[in-house]
């Protein structure tokens, strides 16, 4: 697949239904855009997901903290993409998450490693949180915790 063929609007539609997802707590919705095995680092973690119900698990833990601080909608922005080969990207997202009142609560940046699966789709197989825990942390005055995005 050339870079043509899969135009930078279809990224930004898998980033927009990942988004969909968490403003909906849909844990399986998100678990889906996964290719499993998977991988979530940070700076303080590394975990690889072999199996989608711990996958879905840990997207539990995220969507309580997002219900306990009033996160109701996520917008993704592609900031680049970098094609590796024809079936795998890297692609930076800065995410900023508001509340019900649309009034910006924090925004992180994350890269990801997007691959296609056998039926053309895009499958996240690695997730970097770039700096999410340091901005919930400013936002949260030090109480914030890791979260998925």
């Amino acid at each position: 697949m050339s870079i043509s063929s899969h135009p930078l609007q279809q990224i930004n539609s898998f980033f927009e239904s990942y988004a969909s997802a968490l403003e909906n707590y849909d844990t399986k919705g998100m678990a889906f855009l996964y290719n499993i095995p998977c991988t979530l680092v940070s700076d303080d973690t590394t975990t690889l997901f072999n199996d989608y119900t711990k996958l879905e698990g840990f997207f539990n833990m995220g969507a309580g903290f997002y219900r306990q601080f009033g996160i109701a909608k996520v917008r993704p922005e592609v900031w680049n993409r970098r094609d590796w080969t024809g079936k795998i990207i890297n692609v930076k997202v800065n995410w900023e998450y508001f509340d019900t009142h649309n009034k910006p609560i924090y925004k992180c940046e994350y890269q990801y490693v997007l691959k296609l699966d056998k039926n053309n789709h895009w499958k996240i197989i690695l997730s970097v949180s770039v700096n999410e825990k340091e901005r919930m942390e400013e936002w949260k005055g030090g109480a914030g915790d890791k979260v998925t995005g």
